[in-house]
């Protein structure tokens, strides 16, 4: 744990503040002002225990003349009782009692806690609105945005966070913390300024940092998170100091124990009551920690947060104890010099506030990698359980798909056969497994094995329900419900996640399959999908019945089946439909268009080479964008050529395995958080052996790694793909971008993955690295006596790269991982981690990582000049993040070559023209009004056209929608009218900068003097203006 242990003896040492010294004997020179006690108990039973927590945390945390809290009266019952404390008095009343739900917690089904829960809730509504009179809110959430995608974070925030909050209790969060992440990302400031939130509390941070800000006083800062918004969105963040958000020796009913109680009802780390005897030990224990840190800030208020993990079971018990230690110390307020009070952090941060310091301004760096200590950098959880980062960012993509599908189709009536309230649930359902995966020991992979399963239980049920909702939206738009798209309930299970094998050859006389493909991004997609057959006689139709260009090849998972590549161009937000039927023996002949069979070239197994002259005997794979030259002595990648800027760049790709150091008993060691390599990486192969597939659409290199000579199977692999796409812009991402999918796996024990790409570009070492998809930041290499390798590893959730003075090779990524450069001119990814170390501690919670999983990792290459790549960089990593959904349904006996009759789509986004604007989410409010949001993917002084800002007309953009009765704008999470939300403003030390954006900055401005009481802007197409990063968020209503 980050927080430190508190020694009698330091409780009677004098201690230093900003006054002069103080002991428990001597009063302070000068009233330190309050001590804001803020309360944390986190509770860990089961998520649905903890939801139920966080369901009385929201009330209990809201700012009324009586302050509420739980109490538990059994620590695994559900006998939860809402109580008012009075401020003033002291006094107890039973509010609120739910005995009658008493039901073990532990032993009730998920759906008896899921109606014992919402029972309370139906109580607490019913009373509520006499009890509460709202003034603030704090946002209690462990908000995990290292290893979080953008859509995932504002997922989380809007619909299942804040929109539940205003939904259920009518509050809006303005304060927030995030204390238990391990590093806190810089696109932290911008998203929660964005959301409404006035101040910000962070707390994992990097030892030596954190020790160096207590010194100067410098652990509270206005910290600017994005270069091109700069003070636009800035937000007031406190870092708690060395004892974290665990305050020890207060601690009254001890640490929870689970699932059972002690015989002896004794817990562990259980305090003695405080009585007459020990109340001057608990206050002067107090006293001296309070002004210990008290002298690591600014102001005479000092947060102090009360509780730690598993703690708070009987709230009763501590309070009870808290009440006679803080009575003592306010009743002799003139001898101590300060107060005590029960506070949210709102509280804290309105006397922080109005003490008028000028504060020190933080600029776009983020606190990542974290280390709580100089043996451990907490750099593995980048790559572990790699398989459920990647299962949850296919959810969060499948639900941006659904929701902008769903969307579009509501308001294009009549949807006579669609149920939208069904339609709705299995939103929702998708909404929540995505945002509960985002947990900061979720996604993260540092999680018991149950719980992964869980996880992906959650994730995998809610995909296939946004599957099933996808083809019942494509059936409902066939018309009259055609033969070729009949489909019932009961069949649309077969358009799940799973199904993309189209089977030709079922049954004496072989039918075919439909496909449907969506494209869920907002300009047209050039692309190249592929699906598996059975049989290689294949005939494939787009819904007017005209041939389509395809190619067929052995399957290079399945050898005894066959991928079928289709290229396909899908207009923003629209679908296309494919017939695919095996070719008959009377069509032979006829001149109909046929799909193209790959030629195969495959070249036998290579040893590693330890040395000597490479190059020499090379092999060319070409397309209008990249030569790839493959070197047949070692059947591995030897350089590419990037033929737009005409440069050649040595690229190498290898395969490589870190040692951890697992021993408990001998130090420091690896674990789900902890990377911590027994030297450098070592390859993790003995032979190669390489295939090139060559056809008219797709050329593709398949190089199986196998860890021993002599194995059959191998251990890694890289299937990489250059398509032959068409030219113009509709092409030039799917030509500029080299493919590549990895398999990795199984591990051997205690070994970890990567992939290192070496190359000749003089990067001097330095990395850049992006913050949640969002903007990029530079990683230059740090040299440290005990944990350089890992200290240089960094989050890489969407997109990195390596660059030269002329040069840039990006990585884009479908999943999150680690990367780093440990050398000149190299980057590598950590795929993989296989761990068990044998301490105690992690045995007894299951926390270990032997994960023998294959996963299939996917990424894209970018390769050529700077000017070139930024403007190639973020377009396709959203490509990536949001490829095409395809589902499949085999056509009923009697469809064959019957005329299509379904209605093909129609892209609603009809401006396309600015394709660097961002259509970042449609989701429903009601069924006429959506909620858009708009964000400009490019920085300030990024390019010289794509940077500047950019001006859409919503009424032009989204009138194949239906007519725009109103628009309205709101905060990031859509609970706050921007008219009606007034930040706080801090006083800093250093000017405002804002680069280049000087309009936006006027914008702002006048919004701010702008009264709420302003009518909106009349209806009928408003001109919306982006600026560079500016992510802008609407309400807009369409007419019936």
């Amino acid at each position: 744990m980050e927080h430190r242990k508190w020694l009698p003896e330091e409780s009677l040492s004098p201690v230093s503040t900003p006054w002069g010294p103080w002991t428990s004997d001597q009063p302070a020179q000068r009233q330190v002002g309050r001590i804001f006690f803020f309360l944390f108990g986190r509770i860990m039973y089961n998520m649905l225990y903890q939801s139920f927590l966080e369901l009385f945390d929201v009330i209990r945390s809201r700012r009324v003349e009586e302050s509420l809290f739980l109490e538990a009266e059994k620590p695994t019952m559900g006998s939860f009782q809402l109580m008012r404390r009075s401020r003033l008095h002291h006094e107890r009343s039973h509010l609120l009692s739910f005995k009658q739900y008493d039901t073990t917690l532990m032993a009730g089904s998920e759906d008896e806690l899921k109606s014992l829960l919402m029972k309370v809730k139906e109580e607490i509504m019913t009373n509520l609105d006499s009890i509460l009179k709202s003034r603030d809110i704090t946002l209690l959430t462990k908000v995990r945005l290292r290893m979080r995608w953008l859509d995932g974070i504002t997922n989380s925030m809007d619909m299942e966070g804040h929109g539940f909050l205003y939904d259920t209790f009518g509050a809006r969060p303005q304060f927030s913390w995030q204390v238990d992440p391990f590093g806190a990302s810089a696109t932290t400031p911008t998203l929660f300024a964005l959301a409404g939130f006035n101040a910000h509390v962070i707390s994992r941070i990097n030892y030596d940092l954190k020790e160096a800000m207590q010194k100067g006083q410098q652990l509270q800062f206005v910290w600017r998170g994005s270069r091109s918004l700069s003070a636009q969105q800035e937000i007031f963040t406190h870092v708690l100091d060395q004892f974290g958000y665990c305050s020890e020796g207060f601690n009254w009913d001890g640490e929870a124990i689970f699932p059972g109680t002690p015989l002896n009802g004794m817990y562990l780390q259980m305090q003695i009551p405080v009585t007459e005897d020990s109340i001057p030990n608990f206050t002067s224990l107090l006293l001296n920690n309070v002004l210990t840190r008290a002298s690591w800030f600014q102001t005479p208020h000092v947060l102090w947060p009360w509780g730690c993990d598993r703690e708070f079971l009987n709230a009763s018990q501590q309070f009870a104890n808290m009440d006679i230690i803080m009575e003592y110390i306010n009743s002799h307020a003139s001898e101590f010099n300060f107060s005590m009070e029960y506070a949210t952090l709102g509280d804290y941060f309105r006397a922080v506030h109005s003490d008028q310091v000028a504060w020190q301004v933080r600029d776009h760096h983020d606190f990542l990698p974290y280390s709580s200590d100089m043996h451990h950098a907490w750099t593995g959880f980048y790559a572990s359980r790699s398989g459920l980062k990647a299962l949850a960012r296919q959810a969060s993509a499948l639900l941006y798909a659904g929701e902008s599908m769903f969307t579009r189709h509501v308001l294009l009536a009549p949807h006579p056969h669609l149920d939208p309230a069904w339609g709705l649930q299995q939103l929702q359902q998708l909404r929540w497994a995505v945002s509960e995966v985002q947990h900061h020991d979720a996604i993260t992979g540092t999680h018991a094995l149950k719980v992964d399963d869980m996880f992906v239980e959650h994730l995998s049920s809610g995909m296939q329900g946004v599957h099933t909702l996808m083809a019942s939206i494509i059936q409902d738009r066939s018309q009259a419900h055609s033969e070729v798209m009949n489909l019932s309930r009961a069949t649309q299970e077969g358009l799940g996640p799973g199904a993309l094998a189209c089977s030709l050859s079922a049954g004496p006389e072989p039918v075919g399959c439909f496909a449907v493909v969506y494209n869920p991004l907002a300009w047209t997609v050039t692309t190249i999908i592929t699906l598996t057959v059975d049989f290689p006689n294949v005939s494939i139709t787009d819904e007017s019945g005209r041939p389509v260009p395809a190619q067929v090849q052995r399957s290079k998972e399945t050898p005894s089946a066959y991928d079928l590549h289709v290229l396909t161009t899908i207009p923003g937000l629209s679908y296309r439909h494919y017939s695919i039927q095996p070719r008959r023996s009377s069509q032979e002949g006829t001149g109909e268009p046929k799909p193209s069979v790959a030629s195969t070239q495959q070249f036998g197994r290579r040893l590693r080479r330890r040395g000597g002259r490479v190059g020499r005997n090379l092999v060319p794979v070409v397309n209008d964008c990249y030569i790839i030259f493959l070197d047949l002595d070692t059947n591995l990648m030897h350089s590419v050529w990037e033929r737009q800027s005409n440069q050649k760049v040595h690229v190498t790709q290898r395969f490589m395995e870190y040692h951890a150091i697992t021993d408990f008993s001998k130090g420091p060691f690896a674990d789900n958080y902890v990377f911590r390599p027994d030297g450098r990486a070592e390859p993790a192969w003995e032979a190669v052996r390489m295939e090139i597939v060559a056809g008219p659409l797709v050329t593709e290199i398949r190089q199986d790694f196998y860890r021993e000579v002599n194995d059959s199977e191998p251990t890694f692999a890289i299937y990489s793909r250059l398509a032959h796409g068409p030219q113009g812009s509709d092409g030039e991402l799917l030509c500029h971008r080299i493919e590549q999918e990895y398999r990795v796996g199984p591990l051997e024990l205690d070994r970890e993955a990567i992939l290192r790409t070496s190359t000749d570009l003089n990067t001097g070492r330095v990395l850049y690295s992006d913050n949640n998809g969002y903007q990029m930041q530079r990683r230059a290499y740090r040299q440290d006596p005990w944990n350089t390798i890992p200290w240089n590893y960094y989050p890489m959730v969407q997109s990195a790269f390596i660059q030269s003075r002329r040069s840039r090779l990006v990585l884009l990524s479908e999943q999150a991982h680690g990367v780093s450069s440990q050398g000149n001119g190299q980057v590598e990814v950590l795929l993989h981690r296989r761990l068990v170390n044998n301490d105690p501690a992690k045995i007894i919670a299951d926390l270990t990582l032997n994960d023998t999983s294959v996963v299939h990792p996917v990424f894209w290459l970018l390769l050529g000049s700077r000017n070139l790549t930024s403007g190639l960089r973020q377009r396709s990593g959203l490509a990536l993040q949001h490829r095409p959904v395809m589902m499949l349904r085999e056509m009923s006996e009697g469809a064959g070559r019957e005329p299509h009759s379904v209605v093909t789509s129609r892209p609603y986004i009809l401006y396309q023209t600015h394709s660097h604007i961002r259509h970042l989410k449609l989701t429903r409010a009601d069924l006429r009004r959506v909620l858009l949001r708009l964000q400009h993917l490019y920085e300030v002084e990024q390019d010289p056209v794509l940077s500047q800002p950019v001006t859409v007309n919503l009424q032009s953009v989204l009138r194949g929608l239906g007519s725009v009765v109103s628009v309205e704008e709101r905060s990031l999470t859509g609970t706050w009218n921007v008219s009606e939300m007034h930040r706080w403003t801090w006083i800093t030390r250093d000017p405002p900068r804002h680069r280049g954006s000087d309009a936006l900055k006027k914008r702002m401005e006048g919004r701010k003097k702008s009264s709420s009481s302003q009518p909106p802007p009349p209806p009928g197409g408003p001109e919306v203006t982006i600026y560079p990063k500016e992510i802008r968020t609407f309400f807009i209503r369409f007419q019936e």
